[in-house]
C-alpha cells in the first residue's frame, strides 16, 4: 500500500488528474475502475475522481509494489535517482549565496561557469543544485519530489553570473512566471565594455538567433523577417576607467532574448570585455563575457503571500574579477 499526503503544490487539482500524472502508465479507464473498487481511496473513502484535492488529504493506493512500479513507469525509480543527482550537484557546485528565501521563492547568486538548466543529460546545473539545497535544508523531502520538483524561473547564460529567481512551490512558480512574462520584474546587469560611454541610452532593434552557430544577429530597423524579434536594452554609465579605456555600465533588460545584452552592446561598437564571440577583448586573461545580473526590483502592490517582496530590491555582490579589473 502506498499513501500520498497532499501538500500545497498538489492542492486544487482534481483527484483523477493527479492520479493520471502519478500513474503515468495506467489508462484512465483503469484508474476509474480502481476508484470504483476502492483500490484507490481518498481520506479512507471511496472516491469518484472528480474531487478537488486539499492540502492534508490522504490518497491510498492498494497495489502490490510490483504493480505500482509498473504503472508508475519511469517515475517509479526516477525520484530516488534524481534525488541522488540533486545532492551530487549540491556537493559539486558547492555553497552558493542565497540572497532571499521564503516559502515560495528563492533568489540565488549564480557564479559564472554554472549552467542554469541542463544542456545535456549528464550536466549538473543550478536546477539540480536548488533541489539538493532544499533537501539538505529539509525544505522538501524525497517523497514530495515525486509530485512536484522546484525549479529555476529565469535563465542566465552559463558564463553570466548573478541573480536567478527560483520557485520552491507551484504557487511561486506560477506567480514568478506571470511577473516575468509581463515584464513586471525589473532586471539590471553590471558589465564592463570597451570604450567610453557617457550618456544614458535606450537601444532598440531586432534580433535573430542562428541556432547552428549559437550566435545572434541584430538589425536596427525591422527586416520584415519573422525570424527576427523586437528587442530593447537600456544602459547607464556608472564610471569610466580612463587608463584602460573601459566603461562600467548598468544595463536594464527590457526584453529578454538570448545574448541580447552582449550582441546589442557589440552592435554599437562597445563589446563586453572577455566576450570574444561578439568582439570583446581579453582583459586579465578573461575568456568569457563579464556580465552580472546585479539587481532585481519587484513591483509594488503584490498580494499575499508575495507582499513580502512587493516593491523590494535585491542585489548580488559583484564577482571578484570585477574588482581586479577596476583596480
Amino acid at each position: 500500500m502506498k499513501e500520498i499526503i497532499i501538500g500545497a503544490n498538489e492542492a486544487d487539482k482534481r483527484l483523477d488528474a493527479f492520479l493520471k500524472s502519478y500513474l503515468k502508465e495506467a489508462s484512465g479507464g483503469f484508474i476509474y475502475k480502481m476508484l470504483r473498487k476502492k483500490n484507490i481511496t481518498l481520506n479512507g473513502k471511496k472516491a469518484e475522481g472528480t474531487e478537488k484535492l486539499k492540502s492534508g488529504d490522504s490518497i491510498r493506493i492498494f497495489f502490490a509494489d510490483e504493480t505500482l512500479e509498473k504503472f508508475r513507469g519511469k517515475g517509479a525509480n526516477a525520484s530516488s535517482q534524481a534525488a541522488g543527482e540533486d545532492m551530487k550537484a549540491y556537493e559539486v557546485i558547492g555553497k552558493l549565496s542565497v540572497i532571499y528565501e521564503d516559502d515560495n521563492i528563492l533568489l540565488v547568486n549564480k557564479p559564472a561557469g554554472v549552467l542554469t538548466q541542463k544542456a545535456d543529460r549528464k550536466d549538473l546545473s543550478l536546477n539540480e543544485w536548488l533541489i539538493g539545497y532544499l533537501l539538505n535544508e529539509g525544505a522538501v523531502s524525497r517523497e514530495s519530489l515525486e509530485t512536484y520538483r522546484p525549479s529555476v524561473c529565469n535563465r542566465l547564460d552559463r558564463n553570466t553570473s548573478g541573480l536567478v529567481i527560483c520557485a520552491k512551490s507551484l504557487t511561486g512558480a506560477r506567480k514568478m512566471t506571470d511577473l516575468i512574462k509581463a515584464r513586471d520584474v525589473d532586471k539590471y546587469y553590471r558589465t564592463i565594455v570597451s570604450g567610453k560611454l557617457s550618456e544614458k541610452v535606450s537601444l532598440k532593434g531586432f534580433l535573430y538567433k542562428d541556432e547552428s552557430r549559437n550566435k545572434v544577429f541584430i538589425k536596427d530597423t525591422d527586416p520584415k523577417d519573422e525570424r527576427y524579434s523586437y528587442i530593447e536594452t537600456e544602459y547607464e554609465p556608472v564610471s569610466y576607467i580612463k587608463d584602460k579605456d573601459l566603461t562600467i555600465l548598468e544595463v536594464k533588460l527590457i526584453t529578454g532574448k538570448p545574448h541580447q545584452i552582449r550582441a546589442h552592446l557589440s552592435s554599437i561598437g562597445h563589446p563586453i570585455i572577455g566576450d570574444v564571440k561578439y568582439g570583446g577583448k581579453k582583459v586579465l586573461g578573461l575568456k568569457y563575457q563579464l556580465l552580472h545580473s546585479y539587481r532585481l526590483v519587484f513591483p509594488k502592490g503584490l498580494e499575499p503571500p508575495f507582499d513580502m517582496i512587493a516593491g523590494k530590491e535585491f542585489t548580488a555582490d559583484l564577482p571578484d574579477i570585477f574588482n581586479k579589473i577596476i583596480k
